[in-house]
């Protein structure tokens, strides 16, 4: 008969046979989960590892690519601008570095360089809107009427256009009384300032853009004024280009902004001008647009590649 001792004897057995299967279970799972992490960070480990010599294969070939492009740029470009005249304008925040570059190669090619005008922060200022308007009415070229909706900006392209750059053959390399009050005028205003000659007017422009997008509120309208600037200038002479760093590709950029409008069928685009191949591209791009092509290029989603393709033949200036 079975009593309740054997009872108790079978239910302490079944529990003491429960946490012994437990614990051997649990070393046993513990041994596999540990075995399996092991593997899964070897593999990424050699995933890293080879992540990390990818990058400095990509690295190295980047610095020989900009090593090519300092080299043999001004030998790419030379005569590709030839008779034609530069003039350089600076965003606020733009980066020296690249438009002395892109002057430099602008030589190399044949052209000359009439000077560069430098927007001034105060010229965005929205505060500053109605001394803006006001001073470009006033200044306006001889034979131009401006629309009610023309807005402060638009006007004052085209009053700085007039003054930097022709499409008249009479024109080019010439300084006028007209011009040069324009200039002096926007620049006594503290919205510009000059060095060269840029009056002497020149065929081809290049707006350098921001390092740093404007994200700050404000920053579209801002962006909206110194496109005004570059369409008038497009317009008003035989081509414009916008250049800049990665960054003027990006949320809040000049050249975000650019592609983003109907003026990316008119003025040409190069994302990548802070870099040596990029200013040669800029320069391909100014003698495309001597052609009427125009278009944008570099690294930015946008971007139709990284340079004109097929690439504007050497020797010829449009």
């Amino acid at each position: 008969m079975i009593d309740f001792r054997y009872h108790l004897v079978s239910i302490v057995a079944i529990f003491l046979a429960l946490a012994l299967g437990i614990i051997l279970g649990s070393t046993t799972l513990s041994d596999s989960v540990t075995a399996g992490l092991k593997r899964e960070a070897n593999t990424a480990a050699k995933r890293n590892e080879a992540l990390r010599q990818e990058q400095s294969r990509l690295t190295a070939q980047t610095r020989g690519e900009e090593q090519f492009a300092r080299g043999l740029g001004a030998q790419v470009v030379e005569g590709r601008l030839k008779g034609q005249s530069v003039v350089l304008v600076e965003a606020p925040g733009a980066g020296n570095d690249g438009l002395e570059k892109i002057g430099d190669l602008a030589k190399a090619a044949g052209a000359t360089v009439t000077g560069r005008v430098t927007i001034q922060a105060k010229f965005l200022d929205a505060r500053e809107g109605a001394t803006v308007d006001q001073l470009a009415t006033q200044l306006r070229p001889p034979g131009v009427t401006f629309s009610g909706d023309t807005d402060a900006y638009e006007k004052a392209g085209v009053a700085l256009a007039s003054a930097l750059v022709t499409r008249n053959a009479a024109q080019i390399g010439r300084e006028d009384a007209s011009g040069s009050a324009i200039l002096t005028r926007f620049q006594q205003a503290g919205y510009l300032t000059l060095s060269g000659k840029p009056a002497q007017h020149a065929t081809l422009a290049v707006m350098v853009a921001p390092s740093t997008p404007y994200t700050y509120t404000g920053g579209d309208a801002a962006n909206k004024a110194l496109l005004s600037v570059t369409g008038a200038l497009d317009a008003a002479g035989r081509g414009a280009v916008v250049g800049g760093p990665q960054q003027a590709a990006q949320e809040g950029g000049l050249i975000t902004a650019l592609r983003d409008s109907d003026m990316r069928k008119t003025v040409s685009a190069v994302d990548t001008a802070d870099t040596a191949s990029g200013q040669v591209v800029t320069i391909l791009v100014l003698q495309n647009e001597l052609s009427g092509k125009s278009g944008q290029y570099g690294t930015g989603s946008d971007a139709s590649g990284y340079l004109p393709s097929p690439a504007p033949a050497a020797g010829k200036n449009g």
